[in-house]
């Protein structure tokens, strides 16, 4: 029975260290957060320093092969994702959320670095992948889960002028992957398994708390937090449920589609 429970705290340790490694630039843009509120910038403003510092942590890593060309271009393309939605929900016809500090890197109401917040939950899921060799049973077709994944982005900007349909969006997001098995390995050639649904929801979860941490440290602020903070409403973690999927299926896709080439 010891060795059992050894060799399961074991692999529960080689786990913890796998996912630092996946959650790198993730946790690199935290500790930035963390860091610009207590360092001196000489003049430069916060979000200004946010945004450069977490460029030269892209160059440090794609220079020291953490991260691939490939990883490097799945961030960009979240990057994109991310500053058209913040584009969209920080504007004065909607006002979401806001960037009450002063920036010289900006579009309108967006400064630049707020684009790695969702491109690190992409460079999550791209490292993850490899790091533990995700495979995917009983996925649905891809067409399916690109359609999917446009009618969850669009919702995230219809529905403030339509009705909301994440939960219509929710419930077919369960009917597609109810089957899909991710298997993920920890240890050599041992092979584990855990539902997709469930995935999606543990990883929304904790980017909620992320969500909480950063809203703390001023990254951005929703309207009930602009005279003191309060805790993120829980009912976000739906918001960011639905965009770990839109996140898991572009790379799911970019990663079928590399497999395809290979095989030509």
């Amino acid at each position: 029975m010891m060795t059992g429970l050894r060799s399961l705290a074991h692999e529960f340790l080689i786990f913890a260290i796998k996912e630092a490694r996946a959650c790198i630039f993730a946790g690199s843009f935290f500790a930035l957060l963390f860091l610009s509120n207590h360092i001196p910038l000489f003049g430069l403003p916060r979000y200004d320093f946010l945004f450069i510092a977490s460029v030269l942590i892209q160059i440090v890593l794609y220079a020291t092969k953490i991260e691939t060309a490939e990883e490097v271009r799945h961030i960009f393309i979240f990057h994109i994702i991310g500053l058209c939605l913040e584009l969209f929900k920080t504007s004065a016809l909607v006002g979401s959320w806001s960037y009450p500090e002063f920036s010289y890197l900006k579009i309108a109401t967006v400064p630049l670095y707020s684009g790695f917040m969702y491109a690190a939950v992409g460079s999550y899921l791209s490292l993850a992948w490899r790091i533990f060799d995700i495979e995917l049973t009983g996925y649905t077709r891809y067409l399916w889960s690109v359609v999917l994944c446009i009618a969850i982005y669009a919702n995230f900007f219809t529905d403030t002028f339509l009705p909301d349909m994440r939960w219509i969006l929710i419930a077919l997001v369960f009917a597609f992957f109810w089957k899909t098995k991710v298997y993920f390995t920890i240890i050599r050639d041992t092979r584990r398994w855990i539902p997709l649904n469930l995935g999606f929801a543990l990883i929304a979860f904790f980017i909620w708390i992320a969500e909480n941490i950063s809203t703390y440290l001023g990254a951005w602020k929703y309207p009930n937090q602009t005279q003191e903070w309060n805790l993120v409403a829980a009912g976000k973690i739906t918001s960011w449920f639905l965009l770990v999927i839109i996140c898991f299926i572009i790379v799911a896709y970019l990663k079928h589609f590399k497999l395809m080439r290979t095989k030509i």
